[in-house]
């Protein structure tokens, strides 16, 4: 999908329940072509095939390892790698994945210390028996490129396409030109809106946060204050795709020290 359109700038207004839910303001924002990125990672990948007995990925140095659990039939084998010196993840990056010192294993977290374990960095495989049952290749922490996912009987259950942490076809907004200050998350698979949705304040946190399926608002959306990771507002949208009837609402809503200013308290 090729972003080459300007947006102009907008307001757009849900009104539900008692008021008005989430208001975003897109003043033509910068955009970033994902497939653009992409095509760029792959001719990285190319000139670094000579370099992969090193096991260098993407440019940076990792150490090949492994961990077992369970028995028999049943032990899962996952190999992995992580960078040789320290690295953080994108500040941005929602989900990151990383191997737990303590735990002994791997982890996926929206927050990462890198006092307690490290990033994974290059490919990925997950083994159960004698069959893979998923495997894809991770950039400082976060899912990049293709992954694939089997059941026990070698069928292909999902396959998607990430670009360092998001699905590939999405649309990514930022508030500068410089492509530093992400502001808008909206997740595209197939060409419809699929997944969790990000609003970001300018100062990084989270404004807004829901998930859609096939471009329908589902579950509940939180908006937040732009300090502590503090709620503003949730919006019940239906419970699932189906439920047309389901009516949307607000369900409760905070002022900014914290305390419950509305709930709904019909079910």
């Amino acid at each position: 999908m090729t972003i080459s359109h300007v947006l102009i700038a907008q307001v757009e207004e849900d009104t539900v329940g008692r008021g008005k839910s989430f208001s975003l303001i897109r003043e033509s924002p910068v955009t970033i072509d994902l497939e653009k990125e992409d095509e760029e990672a792959e001719k990285d990948k190319k000139k670094e095939k000579k370099k992969r007995k090193k096991k260098i990925f993407y440019g940076i140095k990792t150490k090949k390892t492994f961990i077992r659990s369970g028995k028999g039939d049943r032990e899962v084998l996952e190999v992995f790698y992580y960078p040789k010196e320290p690295l953080l993840p994108d500040p941005f990056v929602q989900e990151i994945y990383w191997f737990d010192y303590e735990k002994k294993k791997i982890r996926k977290s929206r927050d990462f210390d890198p006092k307690k374990g490290v990033v994974l960095h290059g490919p990925y495989k997950k083994i159960v028996g004698e069959q893979i049952m998923e495997e894809g290749i991770f950039y400082i922490g976060a899912k990049h490129g293709r992954w694939t996912r089997y059941s026990n009987k070698d069928v292909l259950m999902d396959k998607r396409k990430y670009f360092k942490g998001w699905p590939k076809e999405s649309l990514v907004r930022f508030y500068d030109v410089k492509r530093e200050k992400l502001k808008e998350v909206i997740p595209i698979v197939n060409g419809v809106k699929e997944g969790t949705y990000y609003y970001f304040h300018e100062n990084g946190k989270v404004g807004i946060k829901g998930k859609y399926s096939e471009d329908v608002k589902v579950g509940s959306w939180t908006e937040y204050y732009n300090f502590r990771r503090r709620r503003k507002k949730e919006i019940q949208y239906r419970p699932d795709l189906y439920d047309e009837q389901y009516q949307a609402h607000i369900s409760r809503e905070w002022n900014r020290r914290g305390q419950i200013v509305y709930e709904n308290t019909v079910r």
